[in-house]
């Protein structure tokens, strides 16, 4: 499996941070291979929350759906697919000086045979995602 992480600084509080990005409606925003989400659980997001994704990938569409594994807010997400390719991503986030907020994102799957590939690519989006999202919250 593919296990990658990637870490920046948002000059925004963690609460600004960690609140934008456990909200689910908020990923096609700032993820830039998903294109949809749609709620199977009702919200707000907890433990057991279920979401389907839609996301362009390598060239493929996937469809796939999350449950949250571990959720303690403000601090750490987790989710791992339930349908669709075997995924887990995992959110962090920690104060860092001067009400900036270090946020990692985690991401683990994938096929063992494409791993290399896999990795290279996971990584490159996440850097893309995370600087995306360091833009929007920043410019807000």
């Amino acid at each position: 499996m593919a296990d990658v992480t990637t870490t920046t600084l948002i000059e925004k509080p963690l609460t600004v941070v960690a609140d934008y990005v456990t909200d689910p409606g908020n990923a096609p925003e700032w993820y830039e291979n998903i294109t949809s989400i749609e709620w199977e659980t009702d919200p707000p997001l907890q433990l057991g929350s279920r979401m389907r994704f839609v996301a362009r990938f390598l060239g493929r569409t996937m469809r796939y759906t999350y449950e949250v594994a571990e959720y303690e807010p403000r601090i750490r997400l987790v989710m791992r697919t339930t349908a669709g390719p075997a995924m887990e991503t995992t959110y962090e986030w920690e104060e860092a000086q001067y009400g900036t907020t270090r946020m990692t994102l985690r991401n683990r799957g994938g096929p063992a045979l494409l791993s290399p590939l896999m990795a290279r690519a996971m990584r490159r989006a996440n850097t893309k995602d995370l600087a995306k999202l360091k833009r929007l919250l920043e410019s807000r």
